[in-house]
């Protein structure tokens, strides 16, 4: 342990020992740290959104703390000619040299974006602080008092225009007495107006029609502000009123070099076009066209060109759909580790993304997956194969009765169908999975809210083999029978419903789960009279079914300090209860712990639940399993170079169990001792970033641990032990 505490400090000497002004030439000054202070505080002045006009920002530093990338340049050479100092310059990061020209611009960006935000009186004074060939710039904001609107007039020269907008009504107005004379307010208000009329057949219309007269009043912060919509005018026309615009034919035609013919359905293409022949043109109604099309996966691109015709209000509308090859095959490798277990996996997909020419998505695909398991005795092998086949057909809508037109066009729907059979051979035992679904997914055009409904998914699972030393030593072993490896090792058949909501705004994410499980088959048991089994369970097709409710909330905050670093905090709670015909949970509707995604401390399945300790080993991973769920996590993000970003995390949490299984002690949630059987870790994560998919690296060690013996195994923040407190995670994607 000493020899590699001595060689990282022998690294960190390496990179700080090396001048930063290595680089920086004699009368020129390193751009060390740049800052924003404001002597006036307001809501709508933010010194870190406003350090965006800053042109010079000093180098990069990880962490916000170390100028790793300009360490880095600066170990290189001066001979260019040599691969190692190329490459030592290409990965780091040139010193940035202090410029008084970019400083005086970035004064001015900084005034011209106080003054759009009503401050008109604001001025930006520069204090530069130099130590050596260090300079610290301090751009100091003194805004002034606000200007706010006293009165408001409307100037509505096109009569027409006039009576449709009802400018004399208060309640259509943008612009109020009282509010902030900046930027945003007016142009808002000049959206409003331009999205309202071109919504109204105002084909040629924009904002540039419209103006504002502003007359500020001596001796105050007041301004009497006029809008001035103008009549229309272009190069030949100097003064006309505004044209409304009717649709007078819409023409589709193919896009595809190869092929003159659109294979859709005629109906597909009229149910995907807003616009209407009759109709007046809306913008909003083209947006829309464009945005259904563009869901279609059997379409590549849609382009829309309206025509004019010569001394009329009409317009054609030619919309041309480029479309994609039906069929593709796909093949794809990958690599697997469940708990420490290796393993890879390979599927072949077929998709055909026009089945039924409505862009109806077929996709079939056969996987299978080989794992070497670790640490199993006296079986006749240790590897695990798995084979399976799924099915799933998508339709871009909703297939359902008794929904209203109105909210079919509003909606982006999906609605899929899919089968899927799965064949798990284990050592210890044969499972079968066979499972259908049918579910849609939607959401709304200009929101960032997302549904699912799982209307019905019916899962069987089957255990046509168990071995006879799995069998005697967890299921008929009086000492180590328990109810959980009892119940999910048995025949089981599932048929459940759930909704799924998610929010995202890019600053906070939320995502809810709530779903329920037999309680239909409950009712038709106990209507009917179903059979019941030996354990008092009833039964349909002569198969014990679950019976449970189950809910998730998780919820992630976004803290962006600047454009390279990030701190994100998470919170995830989960709650499950089996009842009825159901003493446990079925295994996959059961959470765990630890992972890559959980507290990262440990490995997956390896954590709780409570301070529940697996001593004799066997099962890990069904015996670390529980009914409720609570993650707690704080992630610092950073930027470092190229493709790579860095994470500092602490995670905390844990699972437990709404009964008290005497085969899991220790696990049974109470609301007074919970907070005791948080485990807590922290770490360092490396993320390498490639655009469409992100590989990630987490150390994760151990802080507080739940399951002790001695002071040292509880508090391991202060006792680190690499070989029983470490874990790392591989994973793609970010853990929240």
């Amino acid at each position: 342990m000493r020899n590699k505490f001595t060689i990282l400090a022998a690294i960190a000497l390496l990179l700080t020992a090396c001048s930063e002004t290595k680089y920086v030439a004699d009368g020129e000054y390193l751009l060390d740290r740049v800052q924003v202070k404001s002597d006036v505080k307001a809501r709508d002045i933010n010194t870190s959104e406003l350090k965006q006009f800053v042109r010079q920002r000093g180098n990069a530093r990880w962490f916000s703390a170390l100028k790793i990338p300009l360490y880095t340049y600066n170990l290189s050479g001066r001979d260019t000619t040599k691969w190692i100092n190329r490459t030592l310059r290409s990965i780091g990061e040139a010193p940035v040299i202090y410029d008084s020209l970019q400083t005086l611009q970035s004064m001015k960006s900084i005034q011209q974006q106080l003054m759009s935000k009503g401050y008109l009186r604001a001025d930006v004074d520069v204090l530069t602080l130099s130590k050596k060939k260090k300079l610290r710039t301090v751009y100091e904001l003194h805004p002034g008092k606000a200007y706010h609107i006293r009165n408001v007039g409307y100037n509505i020269q096109d009569t027409t225009i006039a009576r449709l907008l009802d400018m004399d009504s208060l309640k259509n107005r943008g612009l109020e007495k009282g509010m902030m004379f900046n930027v945003e307010n007016l142009d808002n208000e000049r959206k409003r107006i331009t999205s309202l009329l071109t919504n109204q057949g105002y084909f040629r219309f924009n904002k540039d029609f419209i103006s504002y007269r502003a007359d500020s009043v001596e001796g105050t912060t007041d301004i009497d502000l006029t809008l001035v919509l103008h009549r229309y005018r272009n190069g030949q026309i100097t003064d006309a009123p505004h044209k409304q615009y009717t649709i007078n034919r819409i023409r589709f035609q193919s896009g595809n070099a190869d092929d003159s013919v659109i294979h859709l359905r005629p109906k597909v293409l009229h149910n995907n076009t807003y616009l209407q022949e009759g109709k007046l043109y809306s913008s909003s109604d083209l947006q829309s066209t464009y945005n259904h099309f563009g869901r279609l996966g059997a379409v590549r691109y849609t382009n829309i060109s309206l025509r004019e015709h010569p001394d009329t209000a009409l317009v054609d509308c030619d919309i041309t759909i480029s479309t994609n090859k039906p069929s593709t095959i796909s093949f794809q490798p990958e690599g697997t580790n469940t708990a420490g277990d290796l393993g890879a996996a390979a599927s072949l997909t077929y998709v055909n993304r026009n089945l039924f020419h409505g862009s109806e998505a077929l996709s079939i695909e056969l996987r299978g997956a080989f794992e070497a398991i670790k640490g199993l005795e006296g079986y006749s092998n240790s590897n695990f194969l798995e084979y399976s086949l799924q099915t799933k057909l998508q339709f871009p809508r909703f297939i359902a009765p008794f929904l209203p037109e109105s909210f079919h066009r509003k909606a982006n729907a999906t609605s899929e169908v899919s089968l899927l059979y799965d064949l798990q051979n284990r050592p210890e035992f044969l499972r079968r999975v066979f499972s259908v679904g049918w579910r849609y997914k939607w959401d709304f055009p200009n929101r960032r809210d997302r549904y699912q409904l799982d209307l019905l998914d019916l899962n069987f699972i089957s255990m046509p083999w168990i071995s006879d030393k799995f069998r005697e030593e967890y299921m008929e072993d009086i000492a180590k029978r328990n109810a959980l490896l009892l119940f999910n090792y048995q025949d089981l058949f599932i048929m459940r419903t759930g909704l799924r909501y998610a929010y995202n705004n890019g600053t906070y994410a939320v995502k809810t789960n709530i779903e329920t499980g037999g309680n239909l088959l409950s009712l038709m048991a106990n209507t009917f009279g179903f059979h019941k089994n030996d354990d008092d369970e009833y039964t349909f097709l002569n198969v014990a079914f679950a019976q449970y409710v189950k809910g998730d909330f998780d919820y992630s905050r976004y803290f962006q300090f600047d454009y390279r670093n990030q701190l994100v905090f998470h919170f995830g709670f989960g709650i499950a209860y089996p009842y009825g015909n159901s003493d446990v949970l079925p295994f996959e509707k059961m959470y765990f712990s630890g992972g890559a995604n959980s507290v990262r401390g440990w490995s997956v399945r390896s954590l709780g639940p409570g301070n529940y300790d697996n001593e004799d080993g066997g099962y890990n991973y069904l015996m670390h399993t529980g009914d409720m769920k609570l993650d707690i996590n704080l992630e610092y993000r950073a930027h470092l170079f190229w493709k790579l970003g860095g994470a500092l995390f602490v995670d905390a949490g844990n699972i437990w169990n709404l009964r008290d299984y005497e085969n899991q002690p220790g696990g049974h949630f109470q609301l007074s001792d919970f907070w005791k059987q948080l485990a807590v870790s922290y770490g360092l994560g490396i993320r390498f970033n490639f655009d469409y998919f992100i590989l990630r690296f987490d150390m994760g060690m151990k802080a507080v641990n739940p399951v002790y013996k001695t002071e040292k195994e509880h508090f391991p923040i202060f006792h680190p032990k690499l070989s029983r407190d470490f874990a790392f995670h591989f994973a793609v994607g970010l853990p929240f």
